[in-house]
């Protein structure tokens, strides 16, 4: 979801260090081929699929990224380059407008967009039918990939072995209204400098399904979900939308063997906010470390690195034990 954008002094509490700090360490080098995908409706998305020489049957992990993130997320970068080192293949399907091109339509993405997740999903499949398929999610990827899990619990089961949720907000009332507190109003600001300009855009496209003037307006995360979010997607407004799309209440229903991932110092996501063991089916793995930030994760020798995490999710694709 953070993409390391901000330079920042080491000072900074709880998990903004972890949150900033990819933003100083060296990410790999990946090669992708795009693919672009007509929808259902009419518009596209862009797939960008892991170059190199591993077998067509090997197995394929499919990444969601996270608010305004892609391809050239440092945790994507990461992924890829783990799966290429060990002969796995990799796809980032990239939701709308975040591929680097405005959309046909008015529509975006949004944390519980579970029906274009299970499309993509079952597009992929569609053309590869035979590969071991795994999915992961970050952030808001983590979010959509969990909402479709626990409300497609069966259609999941055919299509995936195993999932992976990271930095996931579950609650996103309790996640809404954390980023709009203290320092973490940093971040809401740098996803607003994107996010706006481009709703403004659509508005100008769209302005029957949306207000460019209120938009413009949007100096919190809240009131762009209540001006953007929730207007082109079928929600009354914001609370609204962050009722309905939580996927916590889905945890219960999923049948795959899904890996739950949040750091307890997340600075985005309240510790309190968190699942229980009681909140999931057996089949939810959760883990819940003390550090790690949002999105961040990294391996714990100075300097560090983002080596720790595709590590350790890759492990538990393969069925190597982590600790729930």
């Amino acid at each position: 979801m953070i993409d390391g954008f901000y330079r920042a002094p080491f000072w900074l509490p709880g998990g903004h260090v972890q949150t900033i700090y990819p933003a100083f360490v060296s990410r790999p080098s990946v090669a992708y081929r795009r693919q672009r995908v007509d929808t259902p409706d009419g518009d596209f998305v862009d797939f960008d699929w892991l170059a190199g020489g591993a077998s067509a049957d090997a197995p394929l992990v499919v990444l969601f990224h996270g608010l305004e993130g892609g391809s050239g997320s440092h945790y994507a970068l990461a992924l890829m380059a783990r799966l290429a080192a060990i002969g796995w293949r990799g796809v980032v399907p990239h939701f709308r407008g975040c591929s680097g091109e405005p959309n046909r339509l008015a529509r975006a993405y949004h944390s519980g967009d579970y029906a274009e997740v299970g499309w993509m999903l079952e597009t992929i499949r569609a053309h590869e039918p035979k590969a071991p398929m795994f999915a992961a999610g970050v952030s808001l990827g983590g979010s959509a990939l969990l909402n479709w899990l626990g409300r497609e619990e069966h259609r999941a089961r055919a299509i995936l072995e195993a999932a992976a949720a990271i930095s996931t907000p579950l609650d996103l009332t309790a996640a809404g209204i954390s980023i709009g507190q203290g320092l973490n109003r940093i971040y809401s600001r740098h996803f607003l400098s994107t996010l706006v300009p481009k709703a403004i855009a659509m508005a100008r496209r769209f302005p029957s399904a949306l207000d460019a003037a209120a938009i413009a307006l949007a100096d919190s995360m809240y009131r762009f979900d209540e001006t953007v979010t929730a207007p082109l997607h079928g929600f009354a407004g914001a609370d609204d939308y962050w009722r309905r799309a939580s996927s916590k209440p889905w945890l219960k229903g999923i049948a795959v063997r899904t890996l739950v991932l949040n750091a307890r110092n997340d600075p985005f996501i309240p510790a309190e906010s968190l699942p229980s063991r009681s909140d999931a089916s057996a089949s939810v793995t959760i883990e819940q470390p003390d550090g790690g930030g949002h999105g961040g994760f990294l391996s714990p020798r100075f300097p560090g690195g983002l080596d720790w995490l595709p590590r350790h999710v890759v492990a538990f694709f393969e069925g190597r034990g982590t600790r729930s």
